[in-house]
């Protein structure tokens, strides 16, 4: 038997409350299938099998809040059955138990629901009033279409706090996480003046040819220098745990973005050294829409293997984080603003960001740190090579 767990949907998650199940006993369910839809303190997240199996029990109901490491569900093994998996024992959940959902493997994105989910139009009308996502609505209706009714079931066990109370709580959760981060992670702290004219002038020169809607953003450019730096340092990606780092070979950067209701999340952009730019910013769009929708996938919140903070847009010339436990270091980006260079035994205007690095002292130390940041200073000088 298979114990279907709630997992930590990030270090400051200690709870959820079950908002849809996309299941029910004795459905099949393949591994990467969104199987419910949680609620967090700071989004809706789908939540993902990484087991095979067939549906026993549902556990949990629609409308119940558990804390992590909870069982949600049931599910009986490939050649195992209903009245050997009732008689297995069930297992106790620690305090912090490992995720029952694993992250998505070599990099690559949770499988999606195979074809077109028939929705009826007063379904989806009703679902836009209530601003609900109809995606994330289970169907109960003639090969799973979405009625009516599913959407009312839905919009009752969807989360009625008030904004202001569950900004409250959102700001709870995230500073009890940087509470322990600043508590238990000895940081040490770097920062690099990196010039980027010469990506400035690449970037515009590549979006020159390209319809505004397909246009690449810096942000994009900066993530894939920091990803490709990475591969050179192990030691600042990953996640420490047990008393050791356990370093990642892929390289999942997580985005903080920024709430309309206040607050920040930072769910992955998978396997960002192996994508060309093109894709990446295709990528980056669909997060930040499906941020800011509340509509995110439990591998995205549960994979990042290191942070990476843009707040230039805000005018901010530099950027000092906390590091989101697991992980062992976070990368932040000012302002891209012109300052005195000096070049050739001259004075020149150069448009310049301040790249910083907060890291974990127990799985590296300011020298490769340092490394680090020339690195990525290094690759933004070669736009073309990214």
């Amino acid at each position: 038997m298979i114990e279907f767990k709630l997992p930590a949907l990030g270090s400051d998650m200690d709870q959820g409350k079950l908002l849809v199940w996309h299941v029910k006993p004795g459905d099949a369910v393949a591994r990467g299938q969104v199987v419910a839809v949680v609620d967090t303190s700071k989004a809706a997240v789908d939540v993902e099998s990484w087991n095979e199996g067939t549906v026993l029990e549902l556990v949990v109901q629609p409308g119940e809040t558990v804390p992590v490491g909870a069982v949600l569900a049931t599910l009986i093994e490939p050649g195992e059955t209903a009245e050997h998996a009732r008689q297995a024992p069930r297992s106790t959940p620690a305090a912090r138990p490992a995720p029952a959902v694993a992250p998505a493997q070599a990099g690559a994105a949770p499988a999606a629901r195979a074809g077109r989910r028939r929705v009826s139009p007063a379904a989806r009308k009703h679902a836009a009033d209530a601003g609900l996502d109809i995606d994330a609505v289970a169907g109960t209706g003639p090969e799973g279409a979405v009625t009516l009714q599913d959407v009312e079931r839905a919009i009752q066990a969807a989360p009625s706090v008030p904004a202001a109370d569950r900004q409250g709580e959102m700001r709870k959760a995230i500073a009890a996480a940087m509470s322990r981060s600043k508590r238990e992670i000895p940081h040490y702290y770097l920062s690099e003046p990196v010039p980027m004219r010469r990506a400035q002038e690449w970037l515009a020169a590549a979006n020159a040819a390209r319809p505004v809607t397909e246009r690449v953003l810096m942000a994009t450019l900066q993530l894939k220098a920091v990803a490709l730096a990475l591969r050179e340092f192990p030691d600042l990606n990953g996640f420490y745990r047990d008393g050791a780092h356990q370093a990642s070979a892929q390289v999942h950067v997580g985005v903080a973005i920024a709430l309309r209701q206040g607050g920040l999340i930072a769910p992955a952009l998978f396997d960002v050294a192996a994508k060309p730019l093109d894709q990446l910013m295709r990528e980056l769009a669909d997060l930040v829409r499906r941020v800011r929708a509340g509509s995110l996938r439990s591998s995205e919140m549960s994979a990042p293997t290191i942070t990476v903070t843009n707040l230039g847009e805000q005018g901010v010339e530099a950027v000092f984080g906390v590091i989101y436990p697991p992980q062992v270091a976070l990368v932040g980006f000012g302002r891209i603003a012109e300052r005195a260079w000096a070049c050739d035994g001259g004075l020149f205007p150069m448009p310049v960001a301040t790249v910083s690095l907060a890291a974990d002292h127990r799985a590296s130390d300011g020298h490769r740190g340092a490394l680090f940041l020339a690195g990525v200073r290094e690759r933004l000088q070669h736009p073309d090579e990214l």
